[in-house]
């Protein structure tokens, strides 16, 4: 049973984390990035809370939380991407209402889109007075889908825009391509449009009568090779992972195998390091299909828990230890 009180004055604050998320309920505790470093944090023995962007308000001047201290229950690796967890995955200690710089670090964990609701979080945490990942004025400047275009060198043939007669002509050029909306996520609108009568009908539906803007991507037949998602932290590779197409669908599924680091993700990498060190994105993935850059997943970056279950890694804890460094006796 969770005890409540109306203001809490934490006595080791640096050793409090925050997470704020979607509803609890909605996760999925054996796959989700988001439980697996709250699981890090905990097993790192550091106090786990959360909230969803509706408890947070500026009252006096200050940024504040009516926020939820959680207990994870224990869970262990299954035989592939998932973890084995009991249904109800944690136990809530204690909600109170809580300064939000009494916390050592505040995850932003809320899936995209990055509509009105995550653009008011992003606001409020500016005034967070601590360490806030990813920075809240970072994801508003990057925009995930768009930020590979600043390496045109790096990324496959890329058309941005809503003109149906211009997407025709450029699926005509190339073939094949990958169309989503600019402001998709989870795969969710992603067309596959060949150079075939089927093409107009297709692209009207996904600009919406042009009304849409979409991202046009040459199809790379080397996807069936593996989309490599490479784990970025501070803009240095910490891992990679591929991901296949299932045979019943074009889109990419979850992690089935070690990925090598090659040149050209080190090149990328490289690239992209200075953007991400300059706006606060600490975590961000990578998605590299044959070498060429699709785009950089800052928002909410996932596939960490599900890699750890699957190939014996530690992502998570390595990010949280990263995050919460002692240094002279003071988490930083």
């Amino acid at each position: 049973m969770a005890s409540c009180s109306s203001r809490r004055t934490p006595t080791g604050a640096g050793r409090m984390i925050l997470f704020v998320t979607d509803p609890l309920v909605g996760l999925h505790a054996d796959i989700d990035a988001t439980i697996g470093l709250m699981a890090a944090s905990q097993d790192l023995g550091h106090d786990v809370w959360c909230c969803q962007p509706e408890e947070l308000a500026v009252i006096d001047g200050r940024l504040q939380v009516r926020a939820h201290r959680i207990r994870l229950r224990p869970r262990r690796p299954g035989r592939d991407h998932r973890w084995i967890v009991d249904p109800t995955w944690y136990d809530e200690l204690q909600a109170a209402l809580v300064d939000v710089a009494d916390f050592a670090v505040v995850h932003v964990r809320i899936d995209p889109p990055v509509d009105d609701r995550y653009l008011h979080l992003t606001y409020l945490l500016d005034l967070a007075n601590t360490r806030v990942v990813n920075r809240p004025d970072g994801i508003r400047a990057v925009h995930e889908k768009l930020i590979a275009l600043r390496f045109p060198e790096l990324c496959p043939a890329t058309y941005v825009g809503t003109s149906v007669v211009a997407l025709r002509e450029f699926v005509a050029r190339h073939g094949s391509a990958i169309v989503k909306p600019v402001d998709g996520f989870a795969g969710l609108d992603v067309w596959l449009v060949h150079d075939d009568h089927a093409a107009m009908s297709l692209l009207e539906s996904a600009t919406r009568g042009g009304r849409r803007q979409v991202i046009a991507q040459e199809y790379l037949p080397a996807v069936a090779h593996g989309n490599k998602r490479l784990f970025l932290l501070d803009g240095e590779i910490i891992g990679a992972v591929l991901r296949r197409p299932d045979c019943s669908d074009f889109r990419i599924g979850p992690p089935v195998a070690l990925a090598p680091i090659d040149a050209a993700d080190k090149e990328i990498a490289a690239a992209l390091r200075p953007i991400l060190i300059q706006h606060g994105l600490t975590i961000a993935g990578a998605d590299v299909i044959g070498g060429r850059l699709i785009e950089v997943n800052v928002t909410c970056p996932g596939g960490m828990h599900k890699t750890d279950a699957l190939l014996g890694t530690t992502l998570s804890q390595s990010i949280v230890q990263h995050l919460t460094r002692v240094r002279e006796g003071v988490l930083t």
